[in-house]
């Protein structure tokens, strides 16, 4: 295999500049969650509030970036030559779970870095990768760059909603290793965010996140 040097390479734009022209500071806000439980619809509706402000923006969804990035084989396949499916496609065991949230965590602190404020919303069940993550995004820039924001909604009302009858497949056994049935949620033990998913309307749950990018700093008070 030939031996390849790799060397970091500084920008002339540096993120402080990116910053001073966005009017505000970049940062990754990461939503954990069990599935059904309001991660995306949070997100958005911080999403739409901060565009609305003026606020540079971005949401990587969970379903949108299994689409691509971190596509299945079966999706690999069907766009690219048959090893690209064997060699990148993620599925959802543990092991190509932690890939999952390793790439889209390097893909997140390079938003934070040209001072975006981007949102995330996965279920990213292993305490593990969450603090990996934030390694990767703070070690690159500062200590509060990254915001963890848990939507702790109990699992009853989360099989309630069950958009995709996914939890319904789960306890029919169809579906192998699901969060919150035969896999396990590792809870955060000290998020920056804690919202109770199942007591409060998006709207006021998405204004708890802003309150505290905005108590960090991260962008301009009211």
């Amino acid at each position: 295999m030939e031996n390849v040097e790799i060397t970091w390479h500084d920008h002339h734009v540096t993120r402080a500049d990116r910053e001073k022209l966005n009017g505000h500071r970049g940062a990754v806000v990461w939503f954990t969650g069990l599935s059904g439980s309001g991660k995306s619809t949070v997100a958005n509706a911080v999403d739409a509030k901060l565009h609305q402000a003026g606020i540079h923006t971005y949401l990587l969804d969970g379903d949108n970036v299994r689409h691509g990035l971190n596509a299945s084989p079966e999706i690999l396949e069907k766009r690219y030559p048959p090893n690209a499916a064997e060699r990148f496609g993620l599925g959802f065991d543990q092991e190509d779970r932690t890939e999952n949230i390793r790439r889209i965590g390097e893909v997140a602190n390079l938003f934070c870095q040209a001072g975006v404020l981007v949102l995330t919303a996965f279920v990213s069940p292993y305490r593990l990768d969450r603090m990996l993550v934030r390694r990767i995004v703070e070690e690159s820039g500062e200590k509060g760059d990254f915001l963890e924001v848990f939507v702790d909604t109990p699992l009853h009302i989360c099989e309630g909603r069950d958009p995709k009858g996914l939890y319904q497949k789960a306890r029919a056994g169809v579906i192998k290793g699901f969060t919150g049935i035969d896999a396990p949620y590792e809870e955060p033990i000290n998020p920056e965010v804690h919202l109770k998913g199942g007591e409060l309307p998006p709207d006021q749950l998405a204004d708890q996140v802003i309150a505290q990018i905005r108590s960090l700093g991260k962008i301009p008070g009211e």
